[in-house]
């Protein structure tokens, strides 16, 4: 980090900070803070939408994902479009129709109170935790890369983004995100194309998709019916689809950006950009990834990613045996380039050479063997260690690749990328706490304003557990895949919910309460005896099919129970 990369980020974050707070200061009203007058138009609708789910976790993770295992996660987003085409029809209509501030404010119009309440503890649990982990996921990345302390990127990127949201609420949050949204993807599109910059004079960029196709890093589809395997086309369009559907359908944090639009069809244009544009932007973050493997068969490549790693082997006595691994992945790394290098030369001349693509493969092999023994003896050393690498990958080629200025629009990007979905979670956090527990529950009649500053107390206490989350957090397997497991577990139950709520208007409150609580309880059964208990890639089920069992299982049987009750009570009727 140079001076020039400290004045680009510091900037930029003051004046996402500044801007957003001067632009939306002084809500007057709760339906300011939350709805923010719905004055929202629909371009905006769809880049917050967008914003909100594109978190640092996206710009860290996916990359590294297709650094390791190509772009077949592009098909997690497949289901999506669908989604949005089916929340346009039927779920932004019923929403404006009851004229609601939260999403849960529906069901108890629908159903009773206590389907609201078991809506809103659902998502404030799992949104509370996928918050904090907004938060949490580039702090760590960035402490470890640049040795700053943990806790103070924690506290830092979230009262950043406390200031504003407290501000302006979702005014703030919309505005906001668009200039976020416009950092994120003129950062991303500059790195990838200084990535090809960067790659040898003679290749193009066919010639680097060949070599991706190489070592298995462009399979974008899968057909195959195991449910095993996490990313497939069919897991994508079913456990994709209910995940989108809930996520955007059921979710405060997005259903809270199009509820601000100036109206339904505003809103629905909104979602409906979303949907054109998101599966494009994904696929183009994963092949960014793919074309940062693609540099690193020509340039020096560490054996682990995560500098933590390296300072734990340096002070244990397996130094000389990881550096011995260190030693081979050289001489391997040079191996590749010269064979990659004459790989190009044979693709030049449309020729493309089995036996250079036989060797390709099998150096990608022997490299993926050293990794994994030097994972081995990082566990040795610390067994607390996190050997898994992923989310290292891509900053590795930021801090060590990218010109001056770059880097600090590159850290920008990262944090814009969390503060935008951090804000989108406290803002709909502290909505659906006011709204639908704290005024709910109230005995006596408050005055707007009473509710106005309850709103901004939950924003700020929200603001301050997810900090608090953050800071006592563990990394996992994958930062982007718990983001979407922690969701997978919780969002089929409650979208299970609303699909009866729209679409199965027999279905009473008493069935549709206890249905709800008996799936739940399932899902967290099936995760945990078929997903938790086993090693990463081992597991018994995808987690993707989490959010079609259980919003399956929700709607079934609340049929079978609002069966039940009615025979019973028809017994009772008979003489």
């Amino acid at each position: 980090m140079q001076l020039f990369d400290w004045i680009v980020l510091i900037v930029t974050l003051l004046f996402i900070v500044v801007y957003g707070s001067w632009k939306t200061k002084g809500s007057k009203s709760v339906e300011d803070f939350i709805l923010g007058n719905n004055e929202t138009p629909w371009y905006t609708v769809g880049l917050s939408v967008m914003a909100t789910q594109a978190s640092a976790i996206t710009f860290l993770s996916t990359p590294g994902q297709a650094y390791h295992d190509g772009m077949g996660f592009v098909q997690f987003y497949f289901g999506l479009p669908i989604a949005m085409i089916v929340i346009c029809v039927t779920f932004i209509p019923m929403y404006h129709k009851a004229k609601v501030y939260t999403a849960y404010e529906f069901l108890e119009k629908r159903f009773d109170v206590k389907t609201r309440s078991l809506a809103a503890i659902l998502f404030l649990v799992q949104r509370g935790l996928g918050t904090g982990l907004t938060i949490y996921a580039p702090a760590i990345i960035l402490s470890a890369l640049l040795g700053w302390n943990l806790t103070f990127m924690n506290i830092i990127i979230g009262l950043l983004v406390i200031v504003y949201t407290f501000s302006g609420g979702t005014k703030a949050v919309n505005v906001t995100q668009k200039q976020q949204m416009f950092v994120i993807m003129s950062g991303m599109f500059i790195t990838f194309f200084l990535i090809l910059h960067y790659l040898p004079q003679d290749m193009t960029i066919s010639s680097a998709m060949h070599i991706a196709g190489a070592n298995d890093k462009m399979n974008i589809v899968d057909f195959s019916f195991d449910p095993e395997e996490k990313y497939t086309i069919w897991s994508g369009i079913t456990g994709g689809f209910f995940l989108a559907l809930a996520y955007f359908g059921t979710d405060q944090s997005q259903v809270g950006r199009y509820l601000s639009g100036k109206s339904v069809k505003e809103s629905q244009m909104g979602l409906i950009m979303n949907g054109l544009l998101k599966v494009p932007m994904q696929f183009f973050i994963l092949l960014t990834g793919v074309m940062v493997f693609v540099f690193f068969q020509f340039n020096p490549v560490p054996l682990n990613f995560n500098p933590n790693n390296k300072i734990v082997i340096e002070k244990s006595a397996y130094k000389e045996e990881y550096h011995a691994l260190e030693t081979k992945l050289e001489k391997l790394s040079e191996d590749k380039k010269v064979i990659n290098l004459l790989y190009i030369e044979q693709l030049n001349l449309d020729y493309d050479n089995p036996i250079l693509r036989k060797e390709l493969v099998a150096l990608s092999n022997k490299e993926k063997d050293l990794r994994d023994r030097a994972k081995e003896i990082i566990s040795k050393a610390d067994s607390n260690s996190e050997t898994n690498d992923k989310d290292y990958v891509f900053f590795h080629f930021i801090l060590h690749y990218l010109p001056k200025g770059l880097i600090g629009l590159l850290l920008a990007v990262i944090l814009s990328a969390a503060m935008s979905s951090t804000a989108s979670g406290l803002n709909a956090l502290a909505s659906t706490t006011a709204i639908d527990i704290y005024k709910r529950n109230l005995k006596t009649e408050k005055s707007d304003k009473h509710y106005l500053n309850a709103t901004k107390f939950f924003t700020l206490f929200w603001g301050i557990i997810a900090i608090l989350f953050a800071c006592v957090g563990t990394l996992f397997e994958n930062l982007i895949q718990l983001v979407n497991i922690i969701g997978s577990i919780f969002y089929g139950t409650v979208l299970g919910i609303f699909l009866v709520g729209f679409y199965l208007r027999r279905v009473q409150a008493k069935a549709m309460f206890y249905s709800a609580i008996v799936s739940q309880l399932t899902i967290f059964v099936i995760y945990y005896f078929m997903i938790y208990i086993y090693p990463s890639g081992q597991e018994k089920l995808g987690y993707l099919w989490l959010n079609f069992i259980g919003a399956m299982l929700t709607i079934l049987l609340s049929l079978f129970v609002q069966i039940a009750f009615f025979r019973k009570k028809m017994s009772t009727l008979e003489p």
